[in-house]
């Protein structure tokens, strides 16, 4: 029953997140917000949304090793299994730009989650936590993110008709209606999701980090999988990389910034690994993408096995 009410949970966030967008974009629209603000805000917020619920929820809830684990697994999972796929479906040719800026910014992310987890080791505490001021540290280097994207959509002329024309404006009744329901649904599903994931973890004997790393991430992913996958097979390769390129950076500075600000997270030492793990699957990710500007099929099939093999790993180490 409790995977029954977790796959609830995973359907209550993912269709929340898309009545929110729709919603509260066309609210947006009707009061005359520059529609390329929209898409860098409430659109972006959409894909990161499903992470923000269940993190968010897991601290409140002091299930603190789920909101850590969902991030980093919801990480690892985008950059190894959902450009994997989407590279054997058809090799992803890489902008110039999202080489030179995008890709380091998100190494540099996982460089700064890392260094401010690591308490222990470099200023000497009793144990790793995620601080509130590391949480304003995580947002404020966010907002430089924010700034590069906004500055970067204002001057360049396909992005902005692109998303003139991804964004509908329904009427305001309905528009009001859609958000406040796809609210209640993000917010209500992370909650399912937080606590039928923590039952199983205490039925199976798993530790709350196992489930945060796998279930949890694979389920809050779901969405970047499934734009990454569709993007591909249109040949959408903007789209394809950029959808997990920015999902990471929004997942680790604005999700578990928001997160720890709200509440210290105490980090599971075992989770060291992970990230580890994520900034290695990011510097492969780059080396990839490096040559000859494209991901091919055979690269991605090494990433699929990167994954598989890292999920095998963490699950006999539980």
């Amino acid at each position: 029953m409790d995977y029954i009410i977790l796959i609830v949970g995973f359907a209550l966030l993912i269709k929340g997140a898309d009545y929110f967008v729709d919603g509260a974009s066309s609210i947006a629209k009707i009061f005359k917000v520059p529609t390329i603000l929209i898409g860098l805000t409430i659109v972006a917020f959409g894909t990161s949304a499903p992470e923000a619920a269940v993190s968010i929820n897991a601290a409140l809830q002091d299930s603190s090793e789920i909101a850590v684990g969902n991030i980093v697994g919801s990480c690892i999972f985008n950059l190894l299994l959902v450009i994997g796929i989407s590279s054997m479906i058809k090799p992803i040719k890489i902008q110039r730009q999202t080489l030179l800026k995008e890709f380091p910014f998100l190494l540099l992310t996982s460089i700064i989650l890392f260094i401010l987890s690591f308490d222990v080791e470099l200023q000497g505490h009793v144990k790793n936590t995620l601080t509130r001021a590391d949480g304003l540290i995580l947002l404020s280097v966010f907002s430089v993110f924010l700034y590069y994207l906004i500055e970067m959509a204002l001057t360049s002329k396909d992005a902005k008709d692109q998303l003139e024309e991804d964004v509908a404006k329904m009427p305001l009744p309905k528009s009001v209606f859609f958000s406040i329901l796809g609210f209640i649904g993000i917010v209500y599903g992370g909650n399912i999701v937080v606590d039928s994931s923590t039952t199983i973890a205490l039925q199976l004997g798993m530790s709350e980090t196992l489930v945060g790393l796998t279930v949890v991430a694979f389920g809050t992913s779901l969405p970047e999988l499934v734009t990454s996958v569709v993007a591909a097979f249109k040949g959408e390769n903007d789209i394809a990389i950029g959808n997990v390129v920015g999902s990471n950076v929004f997942n680790v500075l604005l999700v578990l910034g928001v997160t720890s600000v709200i509440k210290t997270l105490p980090i599971d030492p075992k989770v060291f690994f992970d990230m580890l793990y994520l900034l290695g699957a990011t510097v492969l990710t780059f080396i990839f993408v490096t040559t000859q500007r494209k991901t091919t099929r055979f690269e991605g099939a090494l990433m699929s096995i990167a994954h598989i093999g890292y999920m095998a790993y963490i699950i006999v180490r539980n």
